[in-house]
């Protein structure tokens, strides 16, 4: 896996890098063709993207690699009221592996820089935000009705993606052969995850249930009305309604979960691809669901990040107000 890129400016003070592969940088140039695979295999290929676009960003600003923490702290500065906080904590793990991967010390780690961040953070106070979950009537509410070959692609997405909790680029990654079904249900095989770094993988499971919308019962609908036997599980359309080989991507996800809320009368700007997997976490929650059997179904490694489900789920089920009233 390589990162290519190379920035051209006629500002004096911004240099040209041509990021190659960090597999190069380690080794001066002379690493072997078998070590680079696998030191370039440490990173996921979205990482990898990432991290190219975050270093494009700011070279084009001006920075150059290697740079000073004073460059740093300003290239922050000059965007603390453009760029989320998030967004500009990615670019400085980008920057950094850019510095190491060069064997040059990451002006990221000094005081001057993590100071500035800090006091951006705290200057525009500003929540986490965060999309509205989709619970399970919502849920039912979008597919029913659905209709025609493109709509048994979006129930079975729909009905699978917040059945599994999966991350929206989880769900698109998926072929035919991780897919296993039985009496009992599917068996979801996740190769690869945000926090699955080293390939262990993991299973998901998704019993069967009563019903029409059974995501079981649906998904192998799509597969065999869909004639999919192997590849990408979930598929685009071209202009005529046919389906594609190419698989859906994450903004995908995203487009589908909105077009489909619209329709069945929900509000789609507050909904996004993470709306399945954060509806999944909060209606486990409403019915008592342990937080092991939920971090089992959506591969949290700690409950911290279920807690700010579970905290929204609980506002008004668990409220002193009904104790006393």
């Amino acid at each position: 896996m390589k990162i290519s890129l190379t920035v051209n400016t006629d500002q004096p003070h911004v240099g040209r890098i041509a990021v190659t592969s960090v597999a190069h940088y380690l080794a001066g140039g002379q690493c072997d063709a078998s070590v680079r695979k696998y030191v370039d295999a440490a990173l996921a290929d979205n990482t990898l993207r990432a991290y190219r676009a975050d270093l494009k960003h700011f070279l084009a600003w001006g920075g150059v690699i290697p740079s000073s923490p004073e460059r740093v702290a300003m290239y922050i500065a000059h965007h603390a009221t453009i760029l989320a906080s998030t967004t500009l904590t990615r670019r400085l793990v980008a920057i950094a592996h850019a510095h190491v991967a060069q064997g040059f010390e990451s002006p990221t780690t000094s005081e001057l820089v993590r100071s500035t961040l800090q006091g951006v953070r705290r200057s525009r106070n500003s929540a986490v935000r965060q999309v509205a979950p989709l619970l399970k009537t919502h849920v039912l509410q979008m597919v029913r009705g659905l209709q025609g070959l493109r709509g048994l692609r979006d129930s079975a997405l729909l009905l699978i993606g917040f059945a599994s909790a999966l991350r929206r680029s989880e769900l698109v990654s998926l072929d035919v052969e991780d897919v296993r079904f039985s009496d009992e249900g599917t068996i979801i095989r996740l190769r690869r995850s945000k926090t699955d770094q080293e390939s262990r993988g993991r299973e998901i499971a998704i019993p069967r249930v009563r019903g029409r919308y059974c995501p079981t019962r649906v998904v192998q609908a799509w597969l065999e009305a869909a004639d999919i036997q192997s590849g990408a599980l979930f598929r685009r359309f071209n202009r005529y309604d046919q389906v594609q080989a190419q698989r859906l991507t994450a903004q995908s996800v995203a487009l589908i979960v909105k077009e489909r809320a619209a329709a069945a009368g929900l509000d789609p700007a507050v909904l996004a691809g993470h709306s399945l997997r954060a509806g999944f976490v909060t209606n486990a929650a409403r019915r008592g669901a342990s937080s092991v059997s939920i971090r089992e179904q959506t591969g949290h490694t700690s409950d911290a990040m279920l807690q700010r489900y579970i905290r929204k789920s609980a506002l008004f089920t668990d409220n002193p107000f009904l104790k006393i009233w």
